[in-house]
């Protein structure tokens, strides 16, 4: 089980670290008249997580790719939901990786579309036609697209562990019901605009982890949380997402994805040598597996923003 990133969070001057992730480090700011306490800086780094772990070996350029297709999609996305980016006039030690945004109260919960069985869902799928309590029709198949979207929420887990499927009453249960019911409005109608346009760039979405947060409540404000929803993290970027290609897509086969499955499928060969079950922490990658992955994050950007990669 991987703990919490181990090298230093960088020091950038106006700002003080406060927490890392798998791959971002958040800042608030410190004696910075040109921001006030409701904003905080999201720093994305080129650190790679797999199997739980984060990876000794970073893949260059992924921090910055993760940021620029995050905020492409932010402003795509803008019309159906709110979301928390403030500024790209960031620190130029981080120019391009990071993002000043408000300052949410998060969600404890990761809102999952998925539009296609896979994955997680899949393993459920074939143990009893079910996905996160949702009945599904029987015959689908690994990469099979579903009679509509649905939504499968997961309790959040801490850097190390594993995210949990849970049901919609689960989630109820922690936030209340019209905020779950609106978390769930809200992740579907942000997969379906986003399914759409990716379709018409020749990528499949097959699903997609979003996180919400509210704005901080105001002493004495009164205020419908569930009407105040806000985008926040990153969105529909190859780590949040399984992207396909529509046209090496065909259902009952292992689909290839524009995100790290060159890592997952070293790390398990017996080229790599670890053991997953064991409590070693995963070998470095090496060059090769680094450029294809890297390859595969541009080929991401590039197919869905019509843009070429720096």
């Amino acid at each position: 089980m991987s703990e919490q990133p181990t090298a230093l969070p960088a020091t950038i001057p106006g700002w003080r670290h406060v927490a890392a992730g798998k791959v971002r480090d958040l800042y608030v700011p410190e004696a910075n008249p040109e921001w006030g306490d409701d904003v905080v800086l999201v720093v994305a780094s080129d650190r790679i997580s797999a199997y739980d772990h984060v990876l000794a070996t970073p893949i260059p350029d992924k921090g910055a790719i993760l940021t620029a297709l995050s905020v492409w999609w932010f402003e795509r996305l803008a019309d159906v939901v709110p979301n928390h980016l403030v500024s790209l006039a960031v620190p130029s030690s981080v120019e391009g990786r990071a993002m000043i945004c408000r300052r949410l109260d998060m969600y404890p919960v990761e809102c999952v579309a998925r539009g296609y069985l896979t994955g997680s869902g899949l393993a459920e799928y074939r143990a009893d036609g079910t996905v996160c309590g949702l009945r599904l029709p029987e015959g689908l198949v690994d990469g099979s697209p579903l009679p509509r979207p649905i939504y499968t929420p997961a309790a959040k887990a801490a850097v190390g562990e594993h995210d949990e499927n849970v049901t919609f009453e689960q989630v109820a249960a922690v936030v209340g019901e019209s905020v779950a019911a609106a978390l769930r409005t809200t992740t579907l109608a942000v997969y379906e605009a986003a399914e759409e346009i990716a379709a018409e760039r020749g990528i499949v979405l097959a699903d997609t982890k979003l996180e919400f947060g509210s704005l901080p409540s105001v002493d004495g404000e009164d205020r419908d949380a569930a009407a105040r929803i806000v985008l926040g993290d990153e969105v529909l970027t190859p780590d949040s997402s399984r992207f396909w290609d529509a046209a090496t897509w065909r259902p009952g086969q292992s689909q290839a994805s524009f995100d790290k499955q060159y890592v997952r499928d070293w790390l398990t060969s017996a080229a790599s040598g670890w053991d997953r079950a064991s409590d070693e922490p995963p070998p470095a990658l090496p060059a090769e597996v680094v450029e294809l992955t890297r390859a595969r994050y541009v080929e991401a950007y590039e197919r869905l923003t019509g843009r070429d990669w720096l």
